[in-house]
């Protein structure tokens, strides 16, 4: 489970990283997308903990 939120977390927030960083240029919206990316990683494990008992 947690290696599944931790998926989900990442694709989700990377795509806002992305949509984000677009306003500003091709290279910001990488960067914020790959920061997305690990953040997403780091929410989807802690929410998975969380409710894993």
């Amino acid at each position: 489970m947690g290696k599944l939120l931790a998926f989900v977390g990442a694709t989700l927030f990377s795509a806002v990283g992305w949509w984000l960083g677009a306003f500003v240029g091709i290279m910001t919206a990488w960067m914020l997308s790959a920061v997305g990316t690990g953040v997403g990683i780091y929410v989807g494990k802690r929410v998975a903990s969380h409710y894993d008992m």
